[in-house]
């Protein structure tokens, strides 16, 4: 309980509370001894600014380390890296006086176009909430809080402060807000931010629904809601919801619109006061700045994690690690211009830069070897290999605005293509916050290795991969599709009208295509490595009714230390819904010595095997089998097991308005029904059973009619006190 007393202000003083004092700050109440709450942009470095009333500068913060942004981390597939980002922040928070840190981002990628997909982790909402949750505690375990975001459906730049997203509830339980939960009830951060667009018509920041009933009654969220800035287009209505602080501090029309709401009996002084209570705990978090921040510290840190972050697309003919070439070309500006963050309000002004060319020339006067640099493709013919360092700049992906396309500029191709033919081996390094095609240079070349983008140590991180210092362990968090138009979202993406169908359902990502069957250039989860694994010995053992434990044994094959990512999918046809062919359900990363086994072992509870169930509104396990699956990728089964899980015994009361269908598929009612049906067969007459056997699926054919209907089509076959029993009968299995 906060230590102040509430009752104690006078309702203008409260009101006060509840909104910005400016662009970064809570208001403070001196004559109550509370201080003000700094709040600043995340989630990969701080980005703080010494001028607090500050509304665009997005370039002139104090200096502070630069962390793999979130598409990094998620490829990592490790919640080690992603603690170990949090809590670098929580330091570096700390000694800048920051007390809360605005991250991370938890949102789906739901198409490789959002220009914002840089600070998101995964297609995937399991990924997603443990690499979100893992950051949330490393953040908070230092002193600062944390404030996940944006709550939610928050997955497109395009008109993102008024969009609406139109999803269905199943969509939104199973995709967009496991990882919202998940790092609610597991982390449980300070702050949840509510996101600038609507979900069903209604804003985000307004919405009861999501912020009162499911934030706080289904998860038991007890922190404070907070606006994105600038989010908030009703105060009182946002404030009836259950957000908590407003976003920027404005004139002070919000808080004069509280009270008069508050006076005027529209407005209910209770939930005033809930909200205060929230903002005076998150103030007694505050503590004076510490000013030590570690500079060496947190670029070590950087390129040590960068280097966990980076996957290996292709390695045809063992061309990496470049540990035996003599002659090296390095070719690109990115090589010495590099990216390595995305554009926005997560812009962090880094303490340093490492660039690639850098680190390798240290590389190679290690090992004697020499290196040309160009950004043309002549010198790859004299080199026994090329490096071509190629993506996308800082102006082709932003927040603000989505992407057109997800091919590389026609220029960086061109180069692409022509060092190819120049030189004997080819090695591509891509730099970029969203997928990119490969489509017109993949089959030229030798070697891909994918950085996404990975904060300001990256260049050497991707030097220390390049020369086998460290294996690659990385792995896709997202698909590489062949063409644009094969994503689920293509056709509608980023909607019209203001409005966007999400009508692909539950089918996002890899649940699509791995459903549809469909060729992808690079499924999720992929990634190679210098030395090899062997996945096997599957063992899977129900553990209830709707649980069950798996345990795989690992062995590093080759002969070189690697890490493994351990990737446990579930697949199923049970229940009565269309399900994905498979989907992810519990990963680990293991680490293993040339020779080394290990056996991995995972609970899997029962979310692991159900589905939302929008008819009970909850989670149902259906009774049946499941087929529990190593996969090497998402589209790739190295081992299976299946079991069968009783699941819901309980099923949905029966009333004469449930389709006959219902009916059929309920385990009292349905036999019951078969058998009457049949009692009144054996009793026809020679002319009626001869009409009656034209039609064998009688019963089936009629499966969409409510029951009420079908009564009136059988005359007296199911009698109204047969047909009540079995109601009652069904409200008790």
């Amino acid at each position: 309980m906060p230590s102040i007393d509430i009752g104690s202000l006078s309702l203008e003083q409260k009101a006060s509370l509840l909104s910005g004092a400016d662009m970064w700050s809570t208001r403070p109440l001196p004559e109550a001894g509370l201080r003000p709450v700094m709040l600043y942009d995340g989630p990969h470095g701080l980005r703080h600014l010494e001028d607090r009333s500050d509304t665009a500068d997005i370039y002139g913060s104090a200096p502070a380390t630069c962390f793999p942004p979130a598409v990094a981390v998620g490829a990592s597939w490790d919640p080690e890296v992603a603690a170990q980002v949090g809590a670098a922040l929580g330091r570096e928070a700390r000694a800048l006086g920051v007390h809360v840190v605005l991250g991370p981002g938890v949102n789906i990628k739901r198409s490789p176009l959002c220009g914002r997909n840089f600070e998101y982790y995964s297609e995937d909402p399991l990924l997603s909430g443990v690499l979100g949750s893992a950051h949330v505690r490393g953040v908070q375990a230092e002193g600062p809080g944390a404030s996940v975001k944006h709550f939610a459906a928050n997955n497109q730049e395009t008109e993102r402060t008024r969009i609406s997203a139109d999803i269905d509830e199943r969509t939104l339980r199973e995709i967009y807000l496991p990882a919202f939960e998940r790092v609610v009830t597991e982390a449980r951060p300070v702050t949840v931010m509510a996101a600038y667009n609507k979900v069903n018509g209604v804003y985000a920041a307004q919405s009861p629904w999501l912020l009162t009933e499911v934030l706080r009654q289904e998860w038991g969220f007890t922190g404070a809601v907070i606006s994105d800035w600038g989010a908030v287009h009703d105060r009182v209505a946002a404030l009836a919801a259950g957000l908590d602080l407003e976003m920027p501090g404005g004139d002070g029309t919000g808080v004069a619109r509280i009270v008069a709401a508050v006076r005027a009996g529209a407005l209910d002084e209770a939930l005033v006061d809930q909200a205060v209570a929230r903002i005076v705990a998150l103030a007694e978090r505050v503590a004076p700045a510490t000013g030590d921040l570690d500079v060496d510290g947190g670029h070590a840190l950087a390129r040590k994690l960068a280097a966990e972050c980076v996957v290996l697309l292709k390695n045809d003919a063992q061309v990496l690690p470049l540990e035996g070439v003599t002659r090296l070309a390095v070719i690109g500006a990115f090589a010495t211009a590099p990216r390595f963050q995305g554009g926005g309000s997560s812009r962090v002004n880094p303490t340093r830069v490492d660039t690639a060319l850098d680190a390798i020339r240290q590389h190679t006067a290690e090992r004697g070897q020499t290196v040309t640099y160009a950004q043309t493709a002549e010198e790859a013919a004299s080199a026994e290999v090329a490096v071509v360092f190629a993506g996308l700049g800082d102006h082709e992906e932003s927040e603000g605005y989505d992407r057109e396309s997800i091919d590389l500029p026609a220029d960086q191709i061109a180069l692409i293509r022509a060092v190819a033919q120049a030189a004997p081996r080819t090695v591509v390094v891509l730099s970029h916050g969203g997928v990119v095609s490969l489509e017109d240079w993949h089959d030229d070349v030798d070697a891909i290795l994918d950085g996404g983008l990975l904060g300001q140590a990256g260049g050497g991180a991707l030097a220390d991969v390049l020369f086998g210092v460290v294996n690659p362990s990385g792995r896709l968090a997202e698909t590489i599709p062949l063409r644009l138009q094969d994503n689920p979202s293509y056709l509608n993406f980023p909607g019209e009208a203001g409005h966007v169908r999400y009508g692909e359902g539950v089918m996002v990502g890899y649940r699509y295509y791995t459903s549809a069957e469909r060729a992808v250039r690079y499924p999720f989860g992929h990634g190679l490595s210098y030395t090899t694994f062997d996945t096997g010995d599957l063992t899977v053992t129900p553990t209830g009714e709707d649980t069950a434990r798996a345990a795989v044994t690992v062995t590093n094959t080759g002969t070189r230390y690697g890490k493994h990512v351990v990737q446990v999918y579930v697949a199923t046809t049970a229940g009565k819904v269309r399900r994905p062919a498979r989907e992810l359900r519990a990963f680990t990363k293991v680490a293993l010595e040339p020779g080394e086994s290990r056996t991995v072992t995972f609970d899997l509870d029962r979310r692991a095997f159900a589905y939302y169930d929008i008819t009970r509104s909850g989670w149902v396990v259906a009774p049946g089998e499941y087929r529990v699956q190593i996969g090497a990728d998402a589209h790739h089964v190295l081992d299976e097991a299946a079991i069968t899980l009783t699941g819901d015994k309980g099923l949905m009361p029966l009333t004469l308005e449930s389709t006959v269908g219902d009916w059929l598929d309920h385990p009292i009612a349905g036999p019951a029904l078969v058998k009457k049906m049949n009692d009144r067969l054996r009793d026809l007459s020679p002319e009626e059973a001869a009409l009656a056997a034209q039609h064998p699926d009688g019963l089936r054919m009629a499966a969409a009619l409510p029951m009420s209907k079908l009564i009136t089509f059988t005359g007296d076959t199911f009698p109204a006190d047969f047909l009540d029993k079995l109601i009652r009968e069904s409200r008790v299995v």
